[in-house]
């Protein structure tokens, strides 16, 4: 019996390697998953959009931000031709989404109004609530937010440089720093240093904005303070703003305040935070960024930086990229700079999508 326990035990050991080799084999991804992985969640989102009915469909854009509506818009036109296979595998994937959530956050708002008012009164919770509840936008603002940068920036080019401030802080960051291109050099320094020291904004100011609105269309105005601007808004702008017009604007406000100066660069994004994303935050930007772009803006950067973007990229997609910076030669710093601060401004724009997590510089990963 003995001996034949011991034959048996190889044939055990073999067995027990080959079902460990099994377990570590990874399954092979079928062109239909690898398709859905690429997908982005606006995309996702249009499919299930496309398949409402159109009343239905309305009702959820109504309560969307433009730059949602545009995003899903342009989504909603190129998932049009997916195949039925997709369709199937976008609705499974929002069914499972479905069941994960709660419904915590159903009334929110309301229910932390009324315990606020309840146990504090309604001045003092006034206060309060004005500082921690994102503000109604007036229909003035809500207009601003569908106008384009140019005509913002033409209706507004003769204010006050406080007007304009509140202006940018309630625009989306990338807006607000297309607008600032409108404005002429002399204002913009002021103007984000204004930005940076707002921090809420009384009705009387915001009845002067509303009444600048009027010049151009019919508008109510808020009655109550709103919490707008501050260091991190500037920040954002900033981030969006061209090479030359933010090294100019930065320029005018370190010689206004030297000290605002540095806290608006200290919360500001540049490039050697690339070097801090995570792995998949980094593969879903280099989709978005062109290897020309690339290949410019690596010229620059330090090793950190550089390892951290041909770390995630396929080794032959690395080997090629390496291959055409060798053979391009030496490039302006101009052209290095204004590189970097395009790919930025993609890793911005994904990061405010959800797409990817980002750190700037005066934040952390937990």
């Amino acid at each position: 019996m003995a001996k034949d326990t011991d034959k048996e035990e190889p044939k055990k050991a073999k067995k027990a390697k080959k079902d460990k080799n099994a377990v570590e084999e990874k399954p092979e991804i079928s062109p239909l998953q690898a398709q859905f992985n690429l997908m982005s969640g606006t995309e996702k989102a249009a499919v299930i959009m496309l398949l409402l009915g159109e009343q239905q469909a309305a009702d959820v854009i109504k309560y969307m931000a433009p730059r949602e509506v545009n995003s899903l818009g342009t989504a909603m036109v190129s998932v049009a031709d997916l195949s039925q296979d997709m369709v199937n595998m976008v609705l499974d994937d929002f069914v499972a989404t479905l069941k994960t959530q709660t419904n915590l956050g159903l009334g929110t708002p309301d229910y932390v109004q009324n315990v606020f008012k309840r146990a504090l009164g309604d001045e003092k919770a006034a206060t309060v609530l004005g500082k921690i509840m994102p503000p109604a936008s007036s229909k003035g603002l809500e207009i601003l937010q569908w106008m384009d940068a140019k005509s913002i920036g033409e209706m507004v080019n003769d204010e006050h440089p406080q007007v304009i401030a509140i202006i940018l802080s309630v625009l989306e960051h990338d807006v607000a720093a297309e607008v600032l291109e409108f404005i002429p050099d002399a204002k913009r320094s002021d103007i984000i240093k204004r930005v940076a020291s707002l921090d809420t904004v009384q009705p009387s100011a915001m009845a002067e904005l509303e009444g600048i609105m009027a010049k151009q269309f019919m508008s109510n105005t808020s009655s109550k303070a709103s919490s707008i601007g501050g260091v991190e808004t500037a920040a954002k702008i900033m981030n969006f703003a061209k090479v030359d017009v933010e090294s100019g604007v930065m320029s005018g406000v370190t010689k206004m305040d030297k000290n605002l100066a540095e806290q608006i660069q200290d919360r500001m994004l540049v490039f050697e935070n690339m070097a801090d994303i995570d792995n998949r935050s980094m593969q879903t930007l280099l989709r978005d960024v062109e290897n020309d772009l690339l290949m410019a803006a690596l010229r620059g950067a330090d090793e950190a930086v550089k390892d951290k973007f041909l770390s995630n990229m396929s080794e032959r997609a690395r080997d090629l990229l390496l291959d055409d910076m060798e053979a391009k030669g030496p490039i302006r710093v101009s052209e290095v700079e204004a590189a970097q601060k395009a790919i930025m401004q993609i890793a911005r724009k994904l990061s405010d999508d959800g797409e990817i997590m980002l750190a700037g510089a005066g934040e952390a990963f937990v």
